[in-house]
């Protein structure tokens, strides 16, 4: 297999006078297990024809991150510039020397608009070659335009991806010669800014109906951090501006990709901060897709599942069987998780999945009285809880029930009474995401441990999770947070 492949929608983006570059289309590429064999080294160019959120283009770069393949673009750059609010934050700068480069004055009509587009970095303007390459940098996708417009002075109004097929014959010419000279460079991550200060942001939301830390830890959490030398604030999604403020953030709100809790990770990574969720980890741990492919990938033992579209539906029917549980990418809280028991309900189901998620995940049901939840922080384990089914119904949370939402009981004990085998399957797989806090829900069955997924937001609520270690459960996180910051520090 070569180094590299460069990914289409359809075969007619590829013209028979295009240069002979190893092509793949999506669809294989998704599908194919050539592609998931875990070749580390792979780079992957995805040229496909949309990448909005769910699409198939979106989930190319997806799975290629979770096979680790070198992609471009990434998640979380499609997530970026899918949202003027996040990559506004990250041009601030370079519209300064947008302003600089194209407000000298020019003899003749001046123009208010200005268009340009950058194929890996490169662009035609001459002079506006750094602004291009620094896009690129913050930007890492391999052809978008960029809108510039003169409101008192040059800005960036907009960055949109380009399609390939959209190009013109000088466009292309363009292209390859800039994607030619992308793959002779050596693959690079980029490196964060560093922190300077101790002062703790805790975003919530107290209107939120199920928040995975009730008033009572939060309350904990702001008491305990000042011994721990943190100045600890609640904040919520109108301190946006502020963030900047601060040398940390602590995200106890729902994370969800298309939401303010995204863009509060982002832009606190953005400033150098310590932050948990991190962006990365929320891309992650919010899509099904993913974990299932990264935890398939590293032969984390799961109930047996497979990744649908709407032409391959039945193969759950097939290869899972009845009753089988669907699930769209990115719910949470068991939200966006249903069972059909026929062929009858799968049809529905995934016909009211699939408007919503190109590729949706089909999941074996095994039932159990209770689901294990481990807290994992900084790979190790930190609690240990029980969570049990709502009565009478399959899930922890009931969403279907009359009235309000029902949840099923808890039951927390020491981690070391824990059975051996869960907690080396669940550091196991909350190491595959990375170093931050999660909660990795697994079953215990005759066929042994199962993880059904990862959380990166997981429950820290006074009265369960720190049933056991009471105090110490928040004074270890916030030691974390202490501990990193010193790291940042030295750096």
């Amino acid at each position: 297999m070569s180094d590299h492949i460069l990914l289409i929608e359809q075969h007619g983006d590829w013209k028979p006078h295009f240069p002979d570059y190893p092509v793949v289309l999506a669809a294989d590429y998704l599908t194919h297990p050539d592609y998931s064999a875990g070749n580390s080294r792979l780079r992957v160019i995805n040229l496909c024809r949309g990448h909005r959120y769910l699409s198939v283009g979106y989930y190319c770069s997806l799975l290629a991150e979770a096979r680790q393949h070198k992609v471009v673009p990434s998640v979380r750059t499609l997530q970026d510039l899918s949202r003027k609010s996040i990559y506004s934050l990250d041009t601030e700068n370079i519209d300064r020397k947008v302003a600089r480069v194209l407000g000298r004055k020019r003899s003749g009509l001046e123009p208010t608009a200005f268009e340009m587009t950058v194929f890996f970095g490169q662009c035609a303007p001459k002079e506006m070659q750094e602004i291009a390459q620094q896009l690129f940098s913050i930007f890492p996708t391999p052809l978008f335009k960029v809108e510039f417009r003169l409101v008192g002075q040059w800005r960036i109004e907009a960055i949109k991806p380009l399609a390939l097929n959209s190009l013109d014959t000088e466009q292309e010419e363009a292209f390859f010669i800039a994607l030619d000279a992308y793959l002779k460079r050596p693959w690079r991550r980029p490196r964060g800014a560093r922190a300077y200060k101790y002062d703790l942001a805790i975003l919530q939301n107290p209107d939120e109906d199920l928040p995975p830390s009730n008033r009572a830890a939060l309350n904990h959490f702001v008491r305990l951090g000042r011994a721990a030398g943190l100045e600890v604030d609640l904040i919520d999604r109108r301190d946006f501006g502020r963030l900047a403020e601060y040398d940390a953030l602590f995200i106890r709100e729902t994370t969800r990709i298309d939401h303010h809790t995204y863009r509060f990770a982002r832009k606190a990574d953005s400033e150098g901060m310590v932050v948990i969720d991190d962006p990365d980890s929320i891309l992650k741990c919010t899509n099904k897709v993913y974990l299932a492919e990264r935890l398939s990938a590293n032969k984390v033992p799961t109930p047996r599942t497979r990744v649908l579209r709407r032409e391959n539906l039945l193969t759950a029917e097939e290869d899972i069987g009845y009753p089988v549980v669907l699930k769209i990418p990115d719910g949470s809280f068991s939200r966006g998780v249903f069972k059909a028991e026929n062929r009858s309900e799968l049809e529905d189901i995934g016909r009211r999945l699939f408007k919503e998620s190109d590729l949706i995940l089909a999941q074996e049901f095994v039932y159990t009285e209770f689901d294990w939840r481990i807290g994992i922080l900084n790979k190790r384990p930190l609690y240990a809880c029980q969570y049990l089914m709502s009565r009478k119904h399959w899930q922890i949370v009931n969403h279907q029930a009359k009235g309000s939402l029902r949840q099923g009981g808890s039951r927390t004990m020491a981690v070391a009474d824990v059975p051996p085998a869960v907690i080396k399957t669940a550091v196991k797989a909350a190491n595959l995401i990375g170093d931050g806090l999660y909660g990795v829900d697994l079953k215990q069955t005759d066929r042994g441990m199962m993880v059904i997924e990862v959380n990166d937001n997981p429950s820290l609520e006074a009265g369960v999770e720190d049933a056991m270690l009471k105090d110490d459960l928040y004074r270890r996180i916030l030691e974390d947070f202490v501990r990193r910051l010193d790291l940042t520090r030295k750096r």
